[in-house]
């Protein structure tokens, strides 16, 4: 893949933490095969109750096809700790349902489960299971359910290297069959090889059918960041994941790496930031498309300058035009990343990050169309932007965004908060 450099412009951003930050930026007139993009405007965010119990954290949000949105988070249970999800659909959540509740359960701030719901109306899970003593001695299960998540498959685990490593950042996505599910991961059997040299954490794919049978296990790229999540977008060609990558020189550019009649590509770099780093940043990219229009968000810290970048693709991710920024330099205070993006219909593209200023964080939004313009809002004000509060996760709906993020205290909660759509 070649990373091409359009005529767009790339937008820098002042950022004010108050209610609201508005900006613009074009680029001339969109091709005329593109979708009109009419920018949103945002409301006030607007508290919602959550359905999460106390403890709770590490939620997780799907939209469903037709326009619930599903939320799995882990809390504390009788057994240690318990996966739950409940969907909300006409403004309330409904019964809240219990996966899998189990005392070896892996739980951490940035490796999280997830449900998603299949083209058959299936649900499918993972979740994170220890395997041996060590502290990342983990692995990944999946489950599919065919009632609604009131009884669940025997888990299947989708790596069959038996290594006792670590197995995570999980981004599940529709199979090629109605019911299947294909997975991506990070796998850190290399460090189980005493001739690796030297052991690099890999991404790795499988598809796993109905009946529980794994197919296509396949290594897509040899050499990743060790602990950034990945993300996955269907497009009009397959699907398209994005995730950090590594090089032995220590450079953490973001890759995209896409499936296709002829198999999977070569992984390829989304931009070249050039951010070397000698250690994991815990600062995932994300992906989404519509059609074969591609975005990517990401954030990095090049050249010492903490940043939130976005890039779009008109050919499912074969190449991205120049990035825009959307956080970085010449802001007050800095951005964090811990970035989440969704692409609306008509191509506009919503970013969510975390900005931190004289140590208080604060949750932003910014919707972009493919020609740079902007528009934005801050959610939250002021939160807590340290690792407690995990990654805040973004779901749209034809009439709002949703965000859902753990709160630290004693004890944790979910905090849910709903920023409508406003319509002329």
């Amino acid at each position: 893949m070649t990373v091409v450099s359009g005529s767009r412009r790339v937008c820098g951003l002042g950022l004010s933490l108050g209610l609201s930050l508005f900006a613009g930026c074009g680029s001339g007139d969109a091709p005329a095969d593109r979708p009109s993009a009419q920018l949103p405007r945002f409301g006030p965010a607007v508290n919602v109750e959550s359905p999460a119990g106390s403890g709770a954290g590490e939620p997780w949000l799907f939209v469903e096809p037709d326009g619930g949105v599903l939320m799995s988070w882990l809390e504390p249970s009788a057994e240690g700790q318990a996966l739950r999800f409940s969907v909300r659909d006409g403004g309330e959540w409904g019964s809240v349902r219990t996966v899998v509740s189990r005392a070896d359960l892996f739980v951490n701030w940035a490796d999280f489960p997830s449900v998603i719901r299949l083209s058959d109306g299936s649900l499918a899970v993972h979740w994170l299971q220890r395997t041996g003593p060590g502290t990342y001695a983990y692995g990944v299960r999946l489950s599919r359910s065919t009632d609604d998540g009131q009884s669940w498959s025997v888990p299947v685990t989708p790596h069959t290297d038996e290594t006792q490593t670590e197995h995570g950042f999980v981004t599940l996505s529709p199979g090629l069959e109605a019911g299947s599910v294909r997975a991506v991961w990070l796998d850190g059997r290399n460090y189980a090889d005493p001739h690796a040299d030297p052991a690099f954490m890999t991404l790795r794919h499988a598809e796993i059918a109905v009946d529980g049978s794994l197919t296509a296990e396949v290594e897509l790229d040899p050499r990743t960041c060790d602990c950034c999540q990945t993300s996955t977008a269907v497009t009009r060609s397959g699907i398209a994941v994005a995730y950090r990558g590594r090089t032995r020189d220590e450079i953490r550019d973001i890759r995209v790496v896409r499936s296709g009649e002829q198999g999977w590509s070569n992984p390829s770099v989304v931009h070249s930031d050039g951010w070397v780093i000698p250690s994991c940043p815990v600062n995932g990219p994300a992906i989404a498309a519509t059609g074969n229009l591609v975005a990517v968000a990401w954030f990095t810290a090049a050249n010492d300058s903490p940043r939130v970048m976005l890039a779009f693709s008109e050919d499912g991710g074969e190449s991205f035009e120049a990035p825009i920024q959307v956080a970085g330099s010449g802001e007050i205070g800095r951005s964090l990343g811990r970035v989440d993006l969704a692409l609306s219909a008509d191509g506009v593209a919503l970013v969510s990050w975390l900005h931190e200023r004289e140590g208080i964080g604060a949750l932003m939004l910014s919707a972009f169309d493919p020609d740079g313009s902007r528009s934005g809002t801050t959610v939250v004000p002021q939160l807590d932007g340290g690792r407690a509060t995990g990654f805040p996760r973004m779901a749209l709906r034809s009439d709002e965004i949703l965000f859902a993020w753990t709160e630290p205290g004693d004890p944790a909660r979910i905090r849910v908060v709903s920023v409508p759509l406003v319509t002329d």
